[in-house]
């Protein structure tokens, strides 16, 4: 007899674990899991994104979840594979409300990794393909309103006649990235902005800023970049570009609208926002309240001694407009990550005199070999010729649990540092500290733990290994002179402009500020894993705090990340809230818990 093929390996596995999840017995479906097991769910099974670490947190989730979830009908999805002693799978599959989509390795027979997804809610499902909406109205009718006609009315009442079921206070790529899924769902929503214009946000950064992640890994849902759209896309292509997107995707945004205060009515269940629109005050009344300002808070800008003293001028790297006018400058940038990096090297090409202040150390990525060791097999062309869109991609991405990442990622940064050891050999005999992170994992955990504490390199490093533009490490600006900075070993730097690239604050800041702070305090902090490594305390969380999930803030939900994370989690964030806009049960399993409050 022949060894089962790994699809019949497979099939066989999702075969008894759909007989198993029939039981209602969890005891039945845990030897189909090894001991060191991981189960990442995204609603599907918990109305919650989850996961489930090990055997104990597995019986845990099926003794509350599975008899209600009623998953059935798994069924392999194309071919399996296998390597290295693991068979990878994808599958579909349903439960008693929705239609899902998962993903299984296996190791030794038994599920190391498995993840389930919802992809739509059974009787509420997109209207597309031969579902689409006509259009065409065809036939006679007396006063009949033209689609203009009837959009028009839709934007004159909603907000106005008519309450938004969501309300999205930030109008950049993840506000209008939800709001288009929520549109294809039949969910009202209003979005706000501050900005007048959408695209706005990435217009009014330093004129030199592009992508530094690669257009396959950037895409928009339903409307991909065309096909020869640049690499790295230019900030002004990507303003325009999330501007058309939000008119052909016919979302309700307001520009020029601020949030001014926000409340909710335990009673009623729903919230009082008050805004001000193009100068005059609007009050809506969501039942849904998403916050999509990214993934941080507030601009850091550290209070130093003198700084009301300086005679030239300081802003922080948010307000950086460009370097045009500083050629012959003596110039100061305080950071050592992405802006930093990029407002440096801007000012050297326009004739500045330029000084990095590196208060820590830095991870290094350059560019090349990230897109070719970390990213290309997932998001590049070659990975499109093999059947590996940003669709499949993003969900391979999902797939690998936060808990074991670091060690799928170590092994790419190991042949980097070999790579680009001249590179790095340069930079450290310049005096830059470099890091790859406290275990050796690299860029992508440090984003997700921290959201800091590294650049992309596009051309800088070289600028600093060669000494165009200086270094100084290991020191903080201790004071502030009306034509200069004194450092904290004592060095002066004549000064005419001081950039502060310090990063943002936590999201919360929001929510202390719009709502109260027992609100903000209520939902903790926003972004991180609880690795227990620089700037993410522990304890282990498992999941990124807060982020595209129900929070402890009874319909406040956070949104953001890079175009990635906007474009993938917010498929998941807008199935929660269509099911509620449903009236369909939603019992959320796992609520995380709050250990930090900012």
């Amino acid at each position: 007899m022949t060894d089962p093929t790994p699809s019949q390996h497979a099939q066989r596995w999702l075969d008894d674990f759909g007989n198993a999840l029939a039981s209602n017995r969890p005891e039945d479906v845990l030897p189909l899991f090894n001991a060191d097991c991981y189960w990442r769910d995204l609603v599907s099974f918990t109305w919650n994104i989850r996961t489930q670490e090990g055997l104990d947190a597995v019986r845990d989730m099926l003794a509350a979840r599975m008899e209600e979830t009623g998953a059935s009908n798994f069924q392999l999805d194309g071919e399996a594979t296998e390597a290295d002693g693991v068979t990878d799978a994808w599958f579909t599959f349903e439960t008693r409300v929705a239609r899902g989509y998962g993903q299984l390795r296996l190791k030794d027979g038994k599920a190391w990794t498995l993840l389930t997804t919802m992809t739509e809610l059974k009787g509420f499902e997109e209207k597309k393909g031969k579902h689409r909406v006509q259009g065409a109205e065809h036939g006679v009718q007396k006063n009949r309103k033209s689609w203009l006609e009837r959009r028009q009315d839709e934007e004159a009442r909603l907000g106005y006649e008519e309450q938004p079921y969501v309300l999205i206070v930030g109008g950049g790529q993840g506000g209008i990235i939800l709001a288009a899924r929520l549109r294809r769902l039949g969910v009202p929503t209003i979005v706000i902005e501050k900005n007048p214009k959408a695209g706005d946000s990435w217009r009014n950064r330093y004129k030199t800023l592009c992508l530094h992640d690669p257009v396959w890994y950037d895409h928009l849902p339903y409307l991909p970049f065309p096909d020869d759209w640049p690499v790295f896309a230019p900030k002004d292509k990507v303003g325009d570009w999330l501007e058309m997107y939000t008119k052909v995707m016919e979302i309700n945004y307001w520009g020029s609208t601020i949030a001014k205060k926000a409340s909710f009515d335990e009673a009623t269940g729903e919230w009082t926002v008050v805004v001000e629109r193009e100068g005059k005050e609007v009050v809506l009344r969501p039942r849904q309240l998403v916050f999509a300002l990214g993934v941080s808070g507030y601009a850091n800008v550290p209070r130093i001694e003198g700084a009301d003293t300086f005679q030239g001028e300081q802003h922080h790297s948010s307000k950086h407009e460009g370097p045009e006018q500083y050629a012959g400058k003596k110039c100061v940038v305080l950071g050592s990550n992405n802006s930093a990096h990029d407002i440096c090297a801007a000012l050297w090409e326009n004739g500045a005199d330029v000084t990095m202040i590196q208060r820590s150390s830095t991870h290094i990525a350059p560019s090349k070999s990230l897109m070719e060791l970390a990213l290309g097999g997932l998001y590049s062309e070659e990975a499109v010729a093999k059947g590996i869109d940003h669709h499949k991609g993003d969900l391979v991405f999902a797939s690998v649990p936060y808990k074991i990442m670091h060690s799928f990622h170590i092994p790419v940064y190991d042949e980097m540092k070999k790579r680009d050891a001249e590179l790095y050999s340069r930079l450290e005999k310049a005096g830059f500290m470099l890091d790859f992170g406290e275990d050796g994992s690299g860029l992508f955990m440090k984003y997700l733990r921290r959201g800091s504490g590294y650049y992309i390199d596009v051309g800088a490093s070289e600028l600093v290994a060669n000494g165009s533009i200086k270094l100084k490490s290991g020191v903080d600006i201790q004071r502030i002179n009306p034509n200069s900075v004194t450092l904290s070993d004592g060095t002066e730097l004549p000064a005419d402009l001081i950039v502060y690239a310090t990063g943002f604050g936590s999201m919360n800041h929001w929510l202390a500020d719009l709502v109260s702070p027992e609100v903000a305090d209520r939902v903790g902090k926003v972004w991180g894993l609880g690795s227990n490594t620089t700037k993410d305390p522990g304890p282990w969380e498992g999941e990124l705090r807060n982020m595209w999930k129900p929070t402890n803030q009874k319909q406040l939900w956070i949104h953001g990340g890079n175009l990635h994370q906007s474009r993938h989690y917010s498929q998941f964030l807008s199935l929660q809230l269509k099911a509620r806009y449903e009236g369909l049960d939603t019992p959320v399993y796992g609520q995380a818990k709050v250990h930090h409050l900012r």
